[in-house]
């Protein structure tokens, strides 16, 4: 504990015989100013402290003239603090006109590591040193953990605005993963409280993010902008669409964006009977990339949104705010640490079987376009943002020939997923989830979205609960005309 701040010449001198030197550090002018500042620093890095000018060595108070200069050059010191501290400068009068400083320095878990002058310091005993690395590091990750984030705030909104099914359907998910357990959740608020995104009977703002229903006008950041140019450049549009959702929606509409505008060149392979597809961009590669996005990006930002832009010669995808502390653009090739941003976010993704917590995300995804003859991407911050950048062929196409082409080669893509789905329900009514794992997926993707809602556009499949449509509880089954076009086909 930080002794009281001495308010007179009697406190002072009790408080320096208590110090011994473990608290408090003497300084007998302001000239040491900037070796009591690294002092200061290693106290906001350790559990706070005193420190005090106009103090001799062996603890007598002999102090000093004080000036408006001497006040500048405190101030001024204290501008050179990452992040920003507010710490208050004590003056204690002494004999002569001469005057005590102290400033009492409190420990402030929730933002350390600080730095002065670009370098982290710490306590030794009653010394002061530098930080090792290895340390800096490791108080980053758990400034990354702290109490206080945007993600474990109240969010303020009723638990009617968040969607049960949605959070259901997730649930679902992660107990298929066997990374859900214990008995079923008895209702929505209990489901939350498991999950982590409710706390004394408050829904916090990682819910809203992952299952909210409303978005204006408070949570304007849960936001996807997607789009394809025509070109090399942002001046002219060939599709254009902006949209607010849960997390795992926007996830899924990102990759169906990608999938109606990526190419997807087939070659054939000899001794083989179907031609062999060749993704423009690794699936999983892709997806990645998305969630990563999604996950780690920065939800202080009111503004701020993710946004994929395909370009003719290459793919971008932006997400709002720079790299989490302790990461780079660079460090994102090598191995590096695991750091994230939004930790009660991604553990519902990886619950969900999406991400590892490894720190591996981007070196795998390195190794997939290795893997499948693709330059691997390029990670960047670019004017506060994230930015992954695939440089890839997506082709150089007049608009409407271009959107034809598109579309014929979507249909090629998901016609044979389409007779596998009706071929899984020929046996009786599936959830997304079964019929995702029937057709080897490890959770319904985009692809398997579409499909659905193809198949139930058309009339080949119909829902088991038709006047709930997002319920957790939601089956299809296929009607007659699903069955005489199955048959038809396997004829």
């Amino acid at each position: 504990m930080i002794p009281p701040v001495p308010s007179n010449r009697r406190e002072l001198s009790t408080l320096l015989k208590l110090g011994e030197g473990r608290t408090l550090e003497f300084k007998r002018s302001t000239a040491e100013l900037r070796e009591a500042f690294q002092t200061t620093c290693a106290f906001l890095n350790g559990s706070g402290g005193l420190v005090c000018f106009g103090v001799r060595p062996d603890g007598k108070a002999e102090g000093q003239e004080v000036s408006d200069k001497t006040l500048r050059e405190i101030a001024q010191a204290m501008m050179q603090f990452e992040p920003p501290v507010n710490i208050e400068v004590v003056r204690i009068p002494v004999p002569g006109g001469r005057e005590v400083l102290v400033l009492p320095v409190r420990a402030l878990g929730d933002s350390i590591p600080f730095t002065y002058e670009g370098r982290a310091y710490e306590r030794s005993g009653s010394t002061t040193r530098k930080m090792p690395q290895a340390s800096y590091e490791r108080l980053l990750m758990e400034r990354m953990h702290s109490r206080v984030r945007w993600e474990n705030q109240p969010a303020e909104v009723p638990i009617r605005e968040i969607d049960r099914d949605e959070a259901f359907r997730i649930a679902d998910n992660a107990r298929g993963f066997g990374r859900f357990g214990g008995p079923p959740a008895r209702n929505l608020p209990d489901l939350l409280e498991r999950l982590g995104v409710r706390k004394d009977g408050k829904v916090l703002r990682a819910a809203v993010v992952l299952f909210g229903k409303r978005f204006m006008p408070d949570y304007p950041q849960c936001e996807l902008r997607m789009a394809r140019f025509k070109g090399t450049d942002k001046t002219e549009f060939l599709d254009h669409r902006q949209l607010r959702g849960p997390a795992f929606r926007l996830l899924d509409e990102a990759e169906l964006f990608c999938q109606r505008h990526f190419p997807l060149p087939a070659r054939i392979v000899p001794g083989r009977m179907q031609r062999v597809e060749d993704h423009l961009i690794p699936t999983d590669a892709m997806r990645e990339i998305l969630v990563n996005a999604l996950i780690h990006r920065d939800y202080t930002i009111a503004g701020g949104a993710v946004s994929l832009a395909i370009f003719d010669d290459r793919v971008e995808v932006w997400s709002a705010g720079t790299y989490p502390r302790g990461i780079t653009a660079e460090s994102l090739s090598r191995t590096h640490l695991s750091v994230q941003r939004n930790p009660i976010i991604a553990d519902i993704f990886f619950r969900a079987g999406l991400i590892e917590k490894w720190g591996r995300g981007t070196n795998r995804v390195i190794e997939m376009c290795r893997a499948a003859g693709v330059k691997p991407p390029v990670f960047e911050e670019i004017t506060g943002g994230a930015v992954v950048t695939f440089e890839v062929q997506v082709g150089v196409t007049v608009p409407q020939a271009h959107s034809q082409k598109l579309e014929s080669q979507l249909e090629s893509q998901l016609g044979s997923l389409t007779s596998r789905a009706l071929s899984s329900l020929r046996h009786g009514p599936l959830g997304k989830v079964q019929l995702a794992g029937a057709l080897g997926q490890k959770s319904a993707s985009g692809s398997l979205h579409q499909v659905v809602r193809a198949l139930l556009e058309k009339g080949l499949i119909e829902r088991t609960i038709p006047d709930k449509p997002n319920s957790r509880l939601q089956r299809y089954r296929m009607t007659p005309a699903g069955e005489d076009v199955l048959a038809r086909s396997e004829k």
